[in-house]
């Protein structure tokens, strides 16, 4: 009974991976595969970030902000890796921008209105928000070149090897300035906490793993992921038809979640106890991650399975990133967050959701 006590609610719904197991060997409903798969993938999620602040304690703060900041978006790096390997690329381009939108407007808005309903108006570190904000708005910036090259030039006759080359030529600048923030975070005096230290993991109290557990249970939580990723895809267009939904759609809202749902709970968890500075960070560091490092390297991976992802994003995706971005700055500028705040980005997310489900597949 100790022991029981002792487990994590989250941590029940791992009995949802040998189900999904046995569903998919014994061919199951798709709905019922896909909804397994989504569920396993939850808590191993946030045993992957555990296994990694574990380490990050034997490791020491610098090292273990280079881990955080490599396996924080682990869950959903290996998900969009597996549907790269099934040629689903619309869903992995699609759960980009899902992911940077998610964390800053989803994720920010309930911290912002969880945290602002339990304790009035809220601060946090100004200057140091306001730089990552203002880093996250080069990052998608950035990003969005390819997008708006190609549709500048959309009526004119050329090569699609064009795009390609620009978007692996973006991808290059941004794995070099993904470089350059570990350099300084090498560097900064007095071990300041930036956004990448903090762009991955449970950022909670780490658990009282030895270095040999935590590697065990960090190798067999990311097996298990892939694993589940697989039987998740295999199951995507089958769940797409059924429902009537676009490949698009649930990669921009359901895949994101799935991937980042443990690291989300917590910066919702940590606002209510007023930890604002730290709650922000998992947002805009979350997001900036997936900016800077996890799209680019998507990029070179599609080449490795010979396939070309390119970073081209309709217009509406272009629209919503560099809004949700600009929304987070005004956020950041004055040092002092509301629950009405809070309530206005998810409302902006719900908005943004209702229009994506209409857009064709």
């Amino acid at each position: 009974m100790k022991l029981l006590k002792s487990i994590k609610p989250i941590y029940y719904i791992l009995l949802a991976v040998p189900l999904a197991a046995i569903g998919a060997q014994w061919h199951w409903n798709s709905l019922l595969i896909f909804g397994l798969a989504c569920a396993a993938l939850i808590p191993l999620a946030g045993l992957i970030g555990e296994a990694t602040e574990a380490l990050a304690v034997v490791t020491g703060p610098k090292i273990g902000g280079l881990l955080n900041a490599t396996l924080g978006n682990a869950a959903e790096l290996i998900i969009t890796i597996v549907a790269i390997n099934a040629g689903l690329l619309d869903l992995v381009k699609a759960s980009i921008t899902g992911s940077i939108l998610g964390n800053l407007l989803l994720v920010m808005g309930a911290a912002l209105l969880l945290g602002g309903l339990k304790n009035g108006k809220q601060t946090f570190n100004q200057k140091s928000q306001g730089t990552n904000a203002t880093m996250l708005v080069l990052a998608v910036v950035g990003l969005c070149i390819p997008s708006l090259f190609n549709h500048t030039l959309a009526g004119e006759e050329l090569p699609v090897i064009t795009t390609e080359y620009i978007s692996i030529g973006v991808a290059i600048v941004m794995i070099a300035l993904y470089a350059l923030s570990l350099i300084f975070m090498f560097r900064s005096a007095k071990g300041e906490h930036t956004a990448l230290e903090h762009a991955g993991g449970a950022h909670t109290e780490a658990p009282h793993w030895s270095t040999r557990t935590a590697l065990i249970v960090l190798a067999l939580a990311t097996g298990a992921t892939v694993w589940m990723s697989e039987v998740l895809v295999h199951e995507v267009e089958i769940v797409t038809a059924t429902l009537g939904l676009s490949e698009f759609f649930l990669g921009i809202i359901l895949i994101p979640l799935i991937g980042n749902v443990a690291e989300h709970l917590v910066a919702v968890t940590v606002a209510v106890k007023n930890q604002m500075d730290l709650s922000l960070e998992i947002a805009l560091g979350s997001s900036l991650q997936i900016a800077i490092f996890v799209a680019p390297v998507l990029v070179f991976v599609a080449l490795l399975f010979d396939k070309y992802l390119n970073l081209v994003f309709n217009q509406f995706e272009v629209v919503a990133m560099i809004a949700s971005v600009l929304v987070a700055n005004l956020v950041a500028s004055d040092g002092e967050t509301n629950w009405l705040e809070g309530a206005q980005l998810m409302a902006v997310y719900v908005i943004l959701g209702v229009a994506f489900f209409f857009i064709p597949a």
